[in-house]
């Protein structure tokens, strides 16, 4: 008899903000397919090359599924009793204000409700915070300051409908693949679309684009403020709009025309910006990273604003400003109050009218009266003693705040550290004093709200693991058993979110935006993807202000606190890269997201470069007033003279001398409380190992050397290795692979040493070092471990062996030396041909312009033949 296969789950895609809905189905041998769906609105079936991949991130390889107290093996009894204990104790000793929650962007809505309501209702403190602090503040704010409220005014269709979209620090085919995807076909369809991306760096998103402006750091309030000077200048303001919906305008044109701050940018380029925004009504302003992470990034953010409001672009198919954000319910977290600044629903802690309200609805004890504690402040309180116990859910901060290593002295210093995890071997979960097992994408249930709020179900298709809970369920068990049963007797998520949404009927008493009271009524299990409110707001002009007008608000250039010096030369920016999310918890568990880009890395301009006598991939150390790291060096034209890029996503367990966190300064918004994580300041240095080696090896292991980076294979795993010379290599190999029958070539006089291990004729790691980057294929190399390989000290593939080389298409996992002979041999010369007979490209789409690139350099190659 035959078994029914299992049935597909509509779901959501647990990465970035973009909320793709995602189709799993768990496979017969316990394995999981994915696939987008095609029926959702945000992405109508693509997926990145993360999404694509989400299948290979499923398993319980390293998953905590059993609650820890002090590092040992418990019960969710003993371990929530000291939990509810240890806060009720800290808070009767030393008040409310001594205790706070640091929760997530990945969290779903309803634990991020219980979490906020817990905090800001029962305990009475408003020191609850998130990781999108990090993330998306300073928009929350800039919408603020000029909406009356944290609205996002369009939604993903007017990236279509627009003439021009204009991406201000947005690397949106990295970051946000299916959006760029939607614009790239958009504007295949409407040739005349325009794409301007203002970004220090070239990036891949800027390869696409008509204009690059490559703005200097911090310079995007002076660009904007110049921008709407020329409105006023060209009579390009909507009249009747800024009369009738706007205030401010004169004060903040008085601060635009007095703004002189330094750009980067030639007159040139500002002049054909200044030209197509204004001469294009339909003007689409996307801003992400590159404008929040600053210390003027609430500035940033009404700049661009302003100049909407003025010529009433907002509101109206194809134009207006939007944000994108960076984690997959950033915007729920923002729904639900779930930063210390704003209460549910888009009420405010620090208006009295809605406190009460909202204490009312919740019958609860205590309210906060003021502002609560923003992340990096949390963590000063944390080490300064002022908070005495924490409760750390779905983040790791000790990697992705700034001053990192000074967030992990101060937990390990903390009175009492709880962490919420599917893993026990973050860097933060590593400090836990109680370490509670939480359940992660395809066993979560609940919902999560988009970039253009879109609220969609994420549905388990899969078992909790072990003995793992749900957060909002771990965080009512707490709260009941600190003295409030009735309050957070929940049955299950759906009862959450029908509190959630009878409180924003509540708040659209006061004339709010957010109400979702209508889907409260409705089957939660049979929700449908729902974007909240009208399609666009405030193509009326009514806005949440008294009175009900927006506020065009007056910036002014501030250059980033810190700047350029002899000791420190170079600006520091930092992002992401295309195939790796946050601190790779996830992502580093697929072997195919891993290849791209294996080890952290510091791109350089080659006259920076030069002058600092670094070579082309070789190691270089970063260092900056905080800390420092060792990194690859990737020497590209890409970066301007003046700055170095590395990315955010490696930890202890994955390259510890590679983590940014450490070279970033607190230094944080004065509004928003966003730290500046695009313009901090290092200098670089070769650093000269006495070694640089790679290996293959089948076993999970943590070498003992000065620099290491590692990442999965499907055989197992690969790593970089440097350091000093061991006196003997084979005894080094055997440490790190264990003991086996061990071939090698060492010739000390040249500092060369190649080492197998086997054991019962099976490779089971190989070692290649020298003084030198070491050349060998790698590609090949990964996939050899638990393999006879009787040549594997040749480091390359035999005759015959094809060698597909570096991963440029994850999707499809096709490397760079089949690209490369596919169009030698096969005469292509278009991304699409490629595509045709590769697959490559045709997924995601991150990956066609380092396709396009290859052509490229393959015609200038022919030519110079």
């Amino acid at each position: 008899m035959q078994t029914a296969a299992p049935p597909e789950v509509r779901t959501t895609c647990p990465y970035c903000g973009v909320g793709c809905g995602v189709i799993a189905r768990r496979g017969g041998l316990g394995g999981v397919t994915v696939r987008g769906d095609p029926d959702h609105p945000a992405n109508r079936g693509r997926l990145c090359s993360k999404g694509t991949a989400l299948g290979d991130t499923i398993g319980l390889e390293g998953r905590c599924l059993t609650p820890r107290v002090d590092g040992v093996d418990s019960d969710w009894e003993a371990a929530l009793s000291q939990v509810a204990a240890r806060f009720s104790e800290t808070i009767a000793q030393h008040g409310p204000e001594s205790v706070a929650f640091y929760v997530s962007g990945q969290m779903l809505t309803e634990d991020y409700y219980v979490a906020n309501k817990l905090m800001k209702g029962f305990i009475g403190s408003a020191n609850i915070d998130t990781n999108s602090r990090l993330c998306m503040a300073s928009t929350v704010a800039g919408h603020r300051r000029a909406f009356g409220t944290d609205t996002v005014p369009g939604n993903y269709e007017d990236l279509e409908l627009a003439d021009v979209v204009v991406l201000v620090g947005s690397n949106l085919a990295w970051c946000h693949p299916v959006l760029f995807q939607r614009i790239m076909a958009a504007r295949a369809a409407r040739p005349a679309m325009r794409i301007v991306t203002v970004d220090p760096r070239r990036t891949v998103t800027s390869d696409s684009a008509e204009l690059h402006l490559a703005i200097a750091p911090g310079g995007d309030v002076a660009l904007f403020n110049r921008l709407l000077a020329a409105i006023a200048d060209r009579g390009a303001f909507a009249p009747d709009f800024v009369n009738f919906h706007v205030s401010g305008l004169s004060q903040a044109l008085n601060a635009a025309r007095a703004d002189c701050g330094h750009t980067g940018l030639s007159d040139a380029e500002i002049d054909a910006f200044l030209a197509l925004w204004i001469g294009t009504e339909k003007v689409v302003t996307v801003f992400s990273q590159g404008v929040n992470q600053s210390s003027s990034g609430t500035d940033k953010v009404n700049a661009i604003l302003n100049c909407h409001l003025a010529t009433g672009r907002i509101g109206r198919p194809g134009m207006g400003p939007f944000s994108v954000t960076g984690q997959p319910n950033a915007m729920g977290g923002r729904e639900v109050g779930g930063m210390a600044t704003t209460l549910a629903c888009h009420m405010d802690v620090e208006n009295a009218d809605h406190r009460d309200a909202v204490q009312r609805f919740w019958d609860a004890p205590a309210m906060p009266q003021a502002n609560g504690l923003k992340a990096v402040d949390m963590f000063k309180a944390v080490a300064e003693g002022r908070i005495k116990a924490i409760w750390i859910i779905g983040t790791n901060p000790v990697v992705s705040l700034p001053d990192a290593d000074r967030v992990r002295d101060a937990l390990a210093r903390c009175d009492f550290v709880v962490v919420s995890d599917m893993f026990a071997t973050t860097d933060t979960a590593r400090l836990a004093h109680v370490l509670l097992p939480a359940t992660g994408w395809g066993e979560k249930d609940g919902t999560v709200t988009n970039s253009d709020r879109t609220i969609s179900r994420q549905r388990p298709f899969l078992p909790k693991p072990g003995q793992a809970r749900h957060d909002w369920d771990i965080l009512a068990d707490v709260a009941r058993r600190m003295g409030w049963p009735a309050a957070f007797d929940y049955a299950g998520p759906g009862d959450v979110f029908r509190e959630h949404a009878a409180l924003s009927g509540i708040a659209a008493g006061f004339g709010l935006d957010f109400d979702i009271s209508g889907m409260g009524s409705q089957d939660y299990d049979s929700l449908v993807p729902h974007r909240w409110g009208p399609e666009r707001f405030f193509g009326a002009g009514r806005f949440y202000h008294p009175g009900g007008k927006a506020r065009m608000v007056p910036v002014s250039h501030r250059p980033p606190v810190a700047v350029p010096s002899p000791e420190f030369p170079l600006w520091l920016n930092t992002g992401r890269i295309r195939d790796q999310w946050h601190t790779m918890t996830r992502t580093g568990r697929s072997a195919r997201l891993s290849q791209h880009l294996a080890e952290p890395f510091a791109e350089i301009h080659p006259d920076t470069a030069a002058r600092a006598g670094i070579g082309p991939s070789s190691l270089v150390q970063v260092t900056s007033p905080t800390g420092a790291a060792i990194v690859r060096a990737l020497i590209s034209d890409r970066v301007r003279p003046d700055q170095v890029f590395v990315p955010m996503h490696w930890t202890r367990g994955s390259a510890p001398s590679g983590r940014v966190g450490p070279l970033l300064a607190a230094v944080i918004d004065p509004v928003s409380g966003q730290p500046e994580s695009k313009a901090g300041i290092v200098r670089v240095a070769p650093y000269g190992p006495g070694f640089h080696a790679f290996a293959v090896t089948r076993a999970d292991i943590l070498p003992d050397t000065a620099y290491w980076a590692r990442v999965r294979t499907d055989a197992g795993w690969r790593i970089e290795l440097a350091g000093e010379v061991p006196g003997d290599w084979v005894a080094f190999a055997i440490g790190l692979f264990g003991p086996g029958d061990v071939t090698s070539v060492i010739d000390p006089a040249r500092g060369i040493a190649r080492v197998a291990v086997l054991r019962n004729g099976l490779l089971q790691g190989a070692l290649f070092a020298g003084p030198g980057p070491v050349a060998v294929s790698r590609q090949y190399l990964s996939g050899l471990p638990g393999q006879v390989v009787p040549d594997v000290l040749s480091g390359r593939p035999g005759q015959g062996v094809p060698d597909p080389g570096p991963t440029v298409c994850a999707c499809f996992s096709v490397g760079l030396n089949t690209i490369l002979s596919a169009i030698d041999t096969g005469g292509l010369t278009t991304v699409a041909q490629i595509g045709t007979a590769l697959s490559a490209g045709t997924n995601c789409g991150s990956c066609r312009p380092e396709i396009a690139a290859l052509l490229a350099r393959s015609v200038h190659r022919e030519a110079a033949e």
